[in-house]
């Protein structure tokens, strides 16, 4: 069986074998919503500093047809609207990678997220901002 024909399901379950309760829901709403053909939902918190077990920062990987002729803007927006009660109550950060299942074909994989740079709680003036003299 190859990649593409494999059934949808989240790489960071396959890697933990449970899923909390916030990744669960994220994955139901965007299986009901758009009937992917491909979907990952990466639970990317422990790479921020958040409490262990967090659940607040996602990455989505979609592939579906209802993408079809949508320009990206367009496509964030029906995950934004998917997920919307979860984005206003439980889930701090979701990266999106929305493709359309001829992209997913041409190129089967996304780039790994890039570290976290700790974000304003660390530095007042923002990452990579120097301290005023």
């Amino acid at each position: 069986m190859s990649w593409a024909a494999a059934p949808v399901r989240s790489s960071a379950s396959l890697a933990r074998r449970m899923d909390g309760p916030v990744e669960t829901a994220l994955r139901s709403l965007l299986q009901r919503a758009l009937a992917p053909s491909h979907l990952e939902v990466v639970n990317e918190s422990g790479q921020h500093a958040v409490p262990p077990g967090s659940e607040t920062h996602f990455k989505v990987v979609v592939v579906s047809g209802r993408f079809e002729g949508l320009p990206l803007i367009q496509r964030h927006r029906l995950v934004h609207s998917s997920v919307r009660d979860l984005l206003a109550s439980d889930i701090h950060a979701l990266s999106i990678h929305a493709k359309t299942p001829e992209q997913w074909a041409e190129e089967p994989r996304v780039d790994p997220s890039p570290p976290c740079l700790g974000g304003s709680k660390h530095d007042p003036l923002g990452p990579g901002k120097r301290t005023p003299p």
